[in-house]
């Protein structure tokens, strides 16, 4: 099959729309024959891991590719849950040594953060009432003499409506200025128990159960009842490459709340930041690729700008916990060998019954999530963003890919040409 032709059907994209992208990138960058050289990858990746599987390629299927994948994936979960010493996701002392080794390997230590007397100001200028309904406190001050500041933040997320906190809570953001912030370390933990129960009065089946906030610096954890002590498949997995995640997503962000500390305006270009805001357009003529540090993908599948060449900040975050898990599970035998050497945009297509044909991923973090759904649902979007990353990093470079975003986020688009 055509290379150009083949990329474009792992990306769902109109062939037109990549084979002009090739033209213009070979112009700009004077680098011949990328397609061809991701497709050669992709297809090598793909048989010595079909290989691995045990099953030959031009007999195989989706529903069969799939689910040696997930007995993969089960495996190397069951190795790490071993390895961090079987965390108990309700009970934070257990869940040490999952933060301790995440902290350790990432080697990301400070970050530039809002201030904690500033989160003290934000609660006592807009009281979050289900919180303090929730806990069982009249005012702000007696909460803060008995609760920690960072988990009442926490609870924000998923307590208190969403259309208050977007119109009133954080209204005052656009207020905040380069010395609200300081330079300090990460924090990581896993929250008390009651907002396990209270978090499910108020979302229910909904709750995701780690979660960050980028301004603070903090990265938390919401104990799950539904776990206590008990073995879930992809559990272990899913949480601790999430914090590796989320480590990077901070780190990454500290970086642009530095860089806006120089610049008019701190507070506005901070509340688009923290929105994840896209560029509404794109100006056409030059070779422009959409700025997206959200997974679009999970909200509408079809989304036209999917379709669009663009890069995504979320998948430079995972390739590198990714790497950091890589180096984990060879020092250790943590059994990821199938993912060793293999790049998070490898994806082929294979028929799938009366569906005609469809689209397999081999990037572990949509295979982890399939595990943690029971195998019921299939996921693309990480390994389709790591296909377009690919093609810019292919062209310009992976450092040059992060040097761009950072340069370029609040705009919106990277222009070449």
């Amino acid at each position: 099959m055509e290379p150009i032709k083949k990329i474009a059907q792992l990306l769902r994209t109109p062939y037109q729309t990549l084979e002009k992208l090739f033209v213009d990138m070979e112009k700009i960058s004077g680098k011949k024959k990328v397609a061809e050289k991701i497709f050669e990858l992709n297809q090598e990746l793909v048989r010595r891991k079909m290989e691995e599987l045990g099953i030959e390629l031009d007999e195989a299927d989706v529903q069969s590719v799939e689910a040696e994948i997930l007995k993969k994936v089960d495996k190397a979960d069951k190795a790490l849950f071993e390895y961090l010493e079987k965390p108990n996701f309700y009970d934070a002392v257990s869940c040490d040594k999952m933060i301790s080794v995440a902290e350790n390997i990432s080697g990301v230590k400070n970050g530039f953060f809002l201030k904690e007397e500033k989160l003290r100001d934000f609660l006592f200028l807009n009281p979050p009432k289900n919180i303090l309904s929730a806990l069982g406190y009249s005012d702000i001050q007696a909460m803060l003499n008995k609760e920690d500041l960072y988990e009442i933040f926490a609870a924000l997320r998923f307590v208190e409506n969403e259309k208050w906190l977007n119109s009133v809570f954080f209204r005052p953001y656009n207020d905040l200025a380069p010395n609200s912030f300081e330079e300090r370390p990460l924090k990581i933990k896993m929250l008390s128990e009651k907002w396990a129960s209270i978090g499910a009065t108020f979302v229910g089946k909904k709750l995701h159960h780690i979660s960050h906030l980028k301004e603070l610096g903090f990265i938390f954890v919401i104990p799950d009842k539904n776990s206590n002590g008990a073995y879930r498949p992809g559990q272990t997995l899913e949480t601790f490459s999430l914090i590796l995640h989320y480590i990077h997503e901070i780190d990454f962000f500290s970086r642009l709340f530095r860089l806006y500390a120089e610049k008019k305006n701190f507070g506005s270009h901070l509340v688009n930041l923290l929105a994840c805001s896209i560029s509404p357009c794109v100006p056409s003529g030059l070779v422009n690729w959409r700025i997206i540090h959200r997974y679009l993908a999970k909200i509408d599948p079809q989304d036209p700008r999917l379709f669009e060449p663009h890069v995504n900040s979320e998948t430079l975050h995972w390739l590198k916990a990714e790497k950091e898990m890589d180096k984990l599970a060879q020092e250790n035998n943590l059994e990821m060998d199938f993912w060793q050497g293999l790049d998070d945009f490898c994806g082929e297509i294979f028929p799938a019954g009366k569906k005609g044909e469809e689209i397999v991923s081999f990037d572990l973090l949509d295979n982890i999530i399939s595990l943690t759904h029971g195998g019921l649902e299939k996921y693309l979007y990480h390994q389709q963003e790591a296909l377009w990353n690919k093609i810019f990093i292919e062209y310009m470079g992976e450092e040059k890919l992060e040097d761009l975003l950072i340069e370029n986020i609040d705009k919106g688009y990277i222009e070449l040409g």
